[in-house]
């Protein structure tokens, strides 16, 4: 197996937003073959989806890996439901943690369970300015330059927490 960078984007809203992701990063870290490479800032976002729900706290986080992208995706699953997610037929619903491979190298992906790079990124703040932040010359594959992508994605009410 040879290592791959893989970004991992990590978003809650319930149940201690800061603490459940602080608890998903070291479980991340610690699973079998995965190494964590650098993490971002955490920032505060207004919710995509229904406005009657608290804003996410979002960061991106990147690893090394030797997992298949399958098998990364199982085991980031099965982090959520260790933290209490519930999985709902209402997309973009409050949730106690939510893990999203982003990219996984420059390797493009899809598949039923999988898509990478994962849809939609491209147009998310909360995905872009904490990725720029951790790694300001990626390439996405497909998509372009961050530094581009980020320059064309208005802030949306995102927010840097001050630590």
């Amino acid at each position: 197996m040879s290592k791959v960078t893989a970004y991992i984007g990590l978003g809650s809203n319930l149940a201690k937003p800061e603490a459940q992701l602080t608890v998903a990063r070291d479980a991340i870290a610690g699973l079998p073959y995965c190494q964590e490479y650098s993490f971002s800032s955490l920032y505060r976002s207004p919710p995509m989806g229904p406005k009657d729900q608290p804003d996410y706290v979002n960061a991106v986080m990147a690893i090394t890996t030797e997992l298949e992208p399958i098998a990364l995706l199982r085991c980031l699953q099965k982090i959520e439901l260790e933290q209490g997610r519930v999985r709902k037929a209402e997309r973009w619903g409050a949730r106690t943690l939510d893990l999203d491979i982003l990219l996984y190298g420059d390797e493009l992906i899809d598949v039923p369970d999988l898509m990478v790079p994962h849809y939609g990124m491209t147009e998310r703040a909360f995905v872009l300015y904490p990725l720029q932040e951790i790694a300001p010359h990626l390439v996405i594959p497909n998509k372009g330059a961050l530094a581009d992508l980020v320059q064309e994605c208005p802030l949306d009410g995102l927010e840097k927490m001050v630590s």
